[in-house]
């Protein structure tokens, strides 16, 4: 399922909280991604594709400065990262070195990219804080990334935070951290999930006129059915 203008604005009206309430209903418990933090206060709900790091623990002969200069290197995964993606890199729960600084998260802001979600740590914060690319990260941490850290590859399957990342699968991200929702699930899930916030909006607002919750949240028949006719449905 492609990423439509009008799904990505969907999607950046509703929760985190939200989205994974119904992809609990769909069976989908691992979606929401332990680690990533807002690195700012304030940034707002990102939606994106994403486009996927992969790194391991640090073996010595291969996680070196020099590997920096390799076309198969972080650099040449920016390089191949398209406008609008929210980065995820899965780095094994490591945070002992930074996997991007304040240049490298330049250039990806430079680039158009949405997002950098990982589990792992980023360096140079105060410098990263000053990029506008919004960045949510497990750690802040001054080693670079070849200190703790090998980069494998990227667009190809990771886990970040305990949630199976694959290429183009749909990622959301906002002060509650971020979500994934499986790209075929991706149209299913924001039309439900606008419903949801709607309904829940309505049962906010019976909540502060001082209605009890039983029965109200979740509703029963008799309560759908008094939402449908003061609303609508919409």
């Amino acid at each position: 399922m492609t990423l439509t203008p009008a799904i990505r604005d969907t999607l950046a009206a509703v929760t985190t909280a939200t989205l994974t309430t119904v992809l609990l209903k769909k069976g989908l418990r691992r979606t929401w991604m332990r680690g990533p933090r807002p690195l700012r206060a304030g940034q707002a709900r990102v939606v994106g594709p994403a486009f996927t790091l992969r790194f391991i623990p640090a073996r010595e002969d291969l996680a070196t400065p020099e590997s920096w200069s390799s076309p198969r290197s972080t650099r040449g995964a920016i390089e191949a990262m398209p406008e609008g993606v929210v980065v995820v890199a899965g780095t094994e729960g490591i945070t002992d070195a930074g996997i991007f600084g304040d240049i490298l998260c330049a250039r990806m802001a430079r680039k158009g990219v949405a997002a950098l979600v990982t589990e792992g740590a980023v360096r140079d914060a105060a410098g990263v804080r000053g990029t506008s690319l919004p960045v949510w990260c497990a750690a802040e941490a001054a080693p670079p990334s070849v200190a703790a850290l090998t980069f494998v590859n990227w667009q190809e399957p990771v886990g970040c935070g305990g949630v199976a990342v694959y290429p183009d699968d749909v990622v959301v991200a906002d002060d509650d951290g971020a979500v994934l929702i499986p790209r075929a699930l991706v149209e299913a899930v924001a039309r439900e999930a606008e419903a949801q916030e709607k309904l829940e909006a309505w049962i906010m607002r019976e909540v502060e006129k001082g209605a009890a919750l039983p029965g109200l949240y979740p509703p029963n028949a008799e309560t759908k059915a008094r939402y449908e006719k003061e609303t609508g449905g919409a």
